[in-house]
């Protein structure tokens, strides 16, 4: 009911006179499989388009434009999503990229704003190689994947009882590399020892030898940097061989409704991170603030939003913003605003920093009771942490 006079109260705005429209396009994961996580930035786009273009558009000057999309399926596949972009630009005629799910494909994909100069503004990577290239149009809205189990480590250094053993499991991809990496330096800093330390294929789906070793190991923290569905295996094996650590975190997944609907029980205790949280103090120039953000989402698409979905939107704001301060649709005029763009938002304070990253803190979650909990940010816990880990079967 609510999703219906969502729709009426849509549907009868009044239409502004729009001068012209500035289309953005995308090349996003709509079928295949990490459609799941791609859908929120198709879901993402269209919203905050929807959203802006109701309260007037972009205003250049005296005149409004409209926001259009382009939105293209790549099927999961990183060379399709390449072509796709070069259409964009070429056929398609789009002003303005917005970026696919996940770091490979930005990787790849970005390299088409670099060459054509034509800027992107991304919320599906954070690799620390996206930005380690010297690229000058690409810019942002994932903080750095180095630092995601930073908010983690510091907790884990003020346990009682410590961790004594951490496992450190990454996939062989461009995120999970760079989450690896940073992470090995933050376990040595906080004096962690790692006993295990082993990268695993994308897409696996059996993680037996791993657990075993951790089992026999008598590991105290894994720390796993992979996608949702090596996730949930992860676990779905570590309840079945009765691995069960005093804490184990991930790097995604935790903070999604699917998640934990998956799970069930099983994911009560589950660690992981959230750069955002659908806090009223988040406030935004289209939607308010982020709980209503989350509540309106919710609404209309059935389910909960999390950090992806934020993200997403953030990059069509951060267009917006620059657009207008440009007073301009040049490339070059709007990629040079982006560089400079502050402005607070449902997602917290958007701006990049000379690589075009954004940089924001990474807060540490856990499943309790079927329910995401804020653990520790800012160097204090918030809640209480469910640890060490219950047996599975007490969950």
């Amino acid at each position: 009911m609510y999703a219906f006079l969502f729709f009426i109260a849509f549907s009868f705005l009044p239409a502004p006179a729009w001068a012209q429209q500035v289309t953005l396009g995308a090349s996003v994961q709509l079928t295949g499989p990490v459609a799941n996580t791609g859908r929120y930035y198709k879901d993402a786009y269209e919203f905050a388009a929807e959203k802006i273009n109701a309260a007037g558009g972009i205003a250049i000057g005296s005149t409004r434009h409209r926001i259009a999309l382009k939105i293209l399926d790549n099927q999961s596949d990183v060379n399709l999503s390449v072509r796709q972009y070069v259409q964009l630009l070429s056929q398609d005629k789009v002003n303005f990229l917005l970026g696919p799910f996940a770091s490979n494909f930005v990787l790849a994909d970005s390299s088409i704003a670099e060459k054509t100069r034509v800027p992107m503004v991304q919320g599906g990577g954070a690799s620390d190689q996206i930005y380690s290239r010297g690229y000058t149009h690409v810019f942002g809205t994932l903080p750095a994947a180095s630092n995601y189990f930073g908010s983690t480590i510091d907790a884990m250094t003020r346990l009682d009882p410590r961790p004594r053993t951490v496992a450190l499991l990454y996939a062989d991809d461009a995120f999970d590399v760079s989450v690896a990496k940073g992470t090995r330096e933050l376990l040595k800093r906080a004096g962690l020892k790692t006993v295990i330390d082993e990268r695993y294929s994308t897409n696996a789906s059996d993680f037996s030898v791993l657990l075993s070793r951790i089992k026999s190991g008598k590991v105290d923290a894994v720390l796993v940097a992979g996608h949702e569905t090596e996730v949930l295996n992860f676990i779905r094996q570590a309840k079945s061989l009765g691995v069960s650590p005093m804490l184990q975190s991930f790097t995604v997944g935790v903070p999604s409704a699917d998640f934990r609907q998956a799970l069930g029980r099983d994911a009560n205790g589950a660690s992981g991170m959230t750069a955002w949280l659908p806090s009223p103090a988040l406030k935004d120039q289209w939607f308010g603030d982020a709980e209503k953000f989350a509540r309106e989402w919710k609404a209309r698409y059935g389910y909960e939003p999390d950090y992806h979905a934020a993200a997403g939107v953030a990059a069509v704001e951060a267009f917006v913003n620059a657009i207008q301060s440009a007073g301009s649709v040049d490339p070059q005029k709007v990629r040079d605003a982006l560089a400079k763009v502050s402005f607070d938002s449902l997602y917290g304070h958007v701006s990049f920093n000379d690589q075009g990253q954004i940089s924001l803190p990474q807060i540490m979650i856990q499943i309790q009771d079927g329910k995401v909990v804020p653990i520790y940010a800012g160097k204090e816990f918030l809640n209480k942490l469910q640890y060490p880990l219950a047996p599975w079967d007490k969950r």
